[in-house]
């Protein structure tokens, strides 16, 4: 019956074709006429006002197209000829109408003809088979009057494009059940009205006989040239045949209608028997062809909505969990809503608010960086690696940032201020915030603001500036303050290095008491040489006690009574307590490596854990990375060497194909072992090797040397410093290294090891923190060959390096077959952040459920 109605319908709107082609030329026609008769216009006066009232009858089709369209079998047809004959009715002379009725006249009695073959076909409508030849056979008959129509419509270009339309929609309904239950609201609203219709005839034929006792004044006119009176009495023959088809197509048309009707029925029911089936199927399954970036930006909408006190904290909860969920009927709403204002978006968003039950965590970074917006190290690429991972696994996770000045604000979508002002306290005052919300790499992204003096982030610069402990314990109050504002219930708050660290004590001393008690603390350390020890009264300005603080088992710095360690504070107050590697965990609590900690974190040790950082895989991928020249993989490394060989050009090395290409990507600092790769520069050179450095040093004297060795090898073919930092140019150098060397003298984790091997590049490191958890030596026979993959040396000199450049030179000159399976088997190692998250993830859970078994206990 579903399809017999959706044919139905077709031939309807091909009708409507038939119909409109016709009425266009008329119109064409009219306006012609209209210059010549203007001073008619007075006289029909009297018949423009009967006009108004019988339109205003029809609602939004216009009278007369209804009245003589509605009276064919097809209700679409009759629609469109009425109304584009009585839209313009009132623009046109008394000579037109005469056409126009003359014409409508001639046209009734086809459709009287027309209706009552209608009739006879339709008894026999409930046989689907007969039913179908009748309409195919009807359609045939249909296009056969359209293709006269269309030769004799052929100047007219605007014709033939409302044609085009029209099919266009045709087409449209067949494809679209929801667009062809428009259609068939429509259609019964017009056969209401064709009733209404019915029951005015009478009066309509009144109309018609007056207007036709107008063409004896219009008559004068016809004579004014040979085609006006062409034009005439092709009006008047279709005004005659409308008129005869008007006259007896009443019980015809009745009975159509009924069968109509009836069909129409039958097909609603099963329409909405479909609906039901498929809206209970859509609201049972999520919508998982979304990216995390719609998710997110749905996130926001709703906390904005919430901090602009346009919904409760109850309702914002409700509908984030169903976002967090991706459930089907918050993206419908969504879509629904995109042509809706505010509130009634808002209005319609409340109305989906149920019991839902939340399965995943909710985690709220708050950090300094974020890569690729706000970075300058390796924890920018933490806070994003991490964040899309735990997103991926099904938990609800945002991240809260200052406000720089020196984002790259290009990366961030859909960046909008909220119209909400937070006042958070600093030295004794509130102090206002605006507050912005964005995405980033699809997560959710608050940024605040501050209104302060001292224009905290408004330096051009990330970090290094002589108030950087005021700056950080400023915005991690404020941090703080907007979680509670915005009556957020986060299930782990996550800060990250001593800029943020003022965030665990300030929590459970300040923030845990109003209402924001449903977190645990994990604060996460990506170096502990940097601690941010001030004195013990800059804590003061935060509002925190420092009296209360300034203690040995609390913020006291271990070698200063008078210096308070924002670090130290967050390793007692947290919850969990975690660094980048295994490694350096082990490293930090021995008194050569913990900087001063490591008494305290041996006291803490059952809370601290370390865990191996991962990369990003989507950005660092060979195979799609549009930064380097040719994309490869592991089963194919053709194109690493032919990045090798472009890099090679570009900067004005040597194109050797046997010698190996040392890559060192850094930045140059003591840390990073500067003397070892002064030292791997020369000694590559006697190897038969070339060398290439990116990297800059934030140390004067050290960007002095390193300048003095680039000016040094300025014009020679084996060697290349480029003393800055450069994105697209670190990915070639990754692509195109056979070796990468990472000689660090203390390395927390490191990503230059991971990146490397993802490009096929060999790594030759010194065995510390997370090179140790990264990089096994293909020599070392305790650690099984499948783990093999680089070089390394223990004691941090020369000796120590050259050993691990020579094995790697010897190796890559005399067996080049087993050194390409070496670079195949490192791109396949698995660096991807889905194992830390995972770890991330349980130590996650057991903090929370451990609180909550807490808690029941207490009730």
């Amino acid at each position: 019956m579903i399809k017999s109605a959706e044919k139905n319908i077709l031939l309807l709107n091909q009708a409507r074709v038939r119909a409109l082609e016709d009425l266009e030329k008329i119109l064409s026609e009219k306006e012609e006429l209209q210059r010549e008769i203007n001073g008619l216009e007075m006289r029909l006066a009297e018949t423009d006002t009967r006009i108004e009232v019988a339109a205003q009858e029809k609602v939004h089709v216009e009278l007369l197209e209804d009245q003589f369209e509605e009276l064919q079998k097809q209700l679409n047809f009759s629609s469109g000829t009425v109304q584009s004959m009585n839209g313009n009715l009132n623009d046109i002379p008394i000579d037109s109408l005469t056409k126009e009725l003359h014409l409508l006249k001639s046209e009734n009695i086809v459709l009287k003809n027309d209706i009552q073959t209608l009739k006879e076909e339709l008894s026999n409508v409930k046989n689907a088979d007969q039913h179908l030849a009748f309409l195919e056979k009807e359609r045939s008959v249909l296009e056969s009057s359209l293709k006269d129509l269309e030769s004799k419509l052929s100047t007219s270009q605007e014709d033939g494009s409302k044609l085009s339309d029209l099919n266009a929609e045709c087409m449209d309904l067949r494809n679209r059940v929801e667009h062809l239950q428009v259609l068939l609201d429509k259609a019964t609203k017009q056969a209401d009205q064709a009733i209404r219709v019915l029951q005015q005839n009478e009066e309509l034929q009144e109309k018609v006989e007056k207007l036709e006792e107008s063409l004896e004044e219009a008559n004068v006119f016809k004579l004014s040239s040979e085609k006006l009176q062409q034009d005439n009495e092709l009006m008047q023959q279709k005004i005659d045949l409308l008129e005869d088809r008007l006259q007896s197509s009443d019980e015809e048309l009745q009975s159509y209608i009924k069968l109509y009707q009836e069909s129409v029925k039958e097909f609603q029911d099963t329409l909405d028997t479909i609906k039901k089936a498929s809206k209970k199927t859509a609201t049972d399954e999520p919508v998982n062809d979304m990216p995390w970036e719609f998710w997110s930006r749905l996130l926001l909408l709703i906390d904005g909505w919430l901090l602009e006190e346009k919904i409760s904290g109850d309702d914002a909860k409700l509908l984030k969990e169903m976002a967090w969920k991706r459930d089907a009927r918050i993206y419908d709403a969504y879509m629904a809503c995109k042509e809706k204002n505010e509130l009634e978006a808002v209005a319609l968003f409340l109305s989906l608010t149920s019991s839902q039950k939340r399965s995943g965590l909710y985690v709220i970074h708050i950090a300094a960086e974020m890569a690729p917006v706000a970075k300058v190290g390796g924890l920018g690429d933490v806070i994003t690696g991490l964040s899309k991972a735990l997103q991926s696994r099904g938990h609800l996770v945002e991240i809260v940032l200052p406000k720089y000045d020196c984002m790259e604000y290009s990366r961030i979508k859909d960046l909008r201020l909220l119209d909400v002002v937070l006042e958070s306290y600093f030295d004794g005052r509130l102090f206002k915030n605006k507050i912005w919300v964005g995405t980033v790499e699809g997560l959710p992204v608050y940024f605040i603001e501050p209104h302060h003096p001292d224009k905290f982030f408004w330096r051009a610069q990330y970090y290094g500036e002589h108030d950087d402990f005021k700056r950080f314990s400023y915005f991690s109050r404020a941090a703080l303050e907007l979680l509670l504002r915005a009556g957020k219930r986060p299930d782990i708050i996550h800060c990250h290095d001593w800029q943020t660290a003022f965030i665990a004590p300030l929590y459970w001393d300040l923030y845990y008491p109003k209402g924001l008690n449903s977190a645990r603390i994990c604060f996460t350390c990506h170096n502990f040489e940097y601690q941010g020890t001030a004195p013990a009264s800059d804590l003061a300005s935060c509002g925190l006690d420092v009296d209360q603080l300034n203690r040995q088992d609390r913020l006291q710095d271990n070698s200063s009574h008078e210096r308070i360690n924002p670090v130290k504070g967050a390793v007692v107050f947290s919850n969990i307590v975690t660094t980048v590697s295994p490694t350096y965990a082990q490293e930090v609590r021995r008194a050569e490596g913990g900087h001063g900690l490591h008494s305290t974190l041996n006291f803490h040790s059952k809370k601290f854990f370390g865990i191996l950082n991962g990369i990003d895989t989507d950005v660092w991928n060979p195979s799609t990375d549009s930064f380097i020249k040719v994309q490869y993989n592991a089963n194919d490394l053709q194109g690493k060497a032919e990045n090798k060989d472009a890099l090679r050009r570009h900067l004005g090395l040597s194109s050797n194909v046997r010698k190996p290409l040392v890559g060192c990507i850094t930045r140059l600092v003591p840390q990073k072992g500067i003397h070892l790769i002064r030292y791997a520069i020369y000694r590559t050179l006697e190897l038969g090797g070339q060398f290439v450095l990116l990297g800059s040093s934030p140390v004067p004297h050290i960007q002095r040397e390193f300048e003095d060795i680039a000016n040094h090898f300025q014009s020679h073919d084996q060697i290349r410093l480029v003393l800055a930092y450069d994105e697209s140019l670190s990915h070639w150098i990754y692509a195109a290294s056979d070796m990468f060397i990472i000689p660090s003298i203390f390395e927390p984790c490191g990503l230059t090891q991971m990146i490397a091997m993802r490009y096929g590049s060999i790594p030759i490191v010194r065995k510390t923190g997370g090179l140790n958890d990264s990089v096994f030596d293909v020599d070392d026979e305790t650690t099984p060959t499948e783990l093999q993959n680089g070089y390394t040396f223990l004691t941090p000199d020369e000796q120590g390096l050259n050993s691990a450049l020579e094995r790697a030179f010897s190796h890559y000159l005399n067996n080049p077959s087993s050194w390409q399976q070496l670079v195949q088997k490192v791109m396949d190692v698995d660096f991807s952040w889905e194992t830390s998250a995972a770890q991330y993830e349980e130590l996650y859970s057991k903090s929370v459920a451990r609180a909550r078994a807490v808690a029941a206990g207490r009730a």
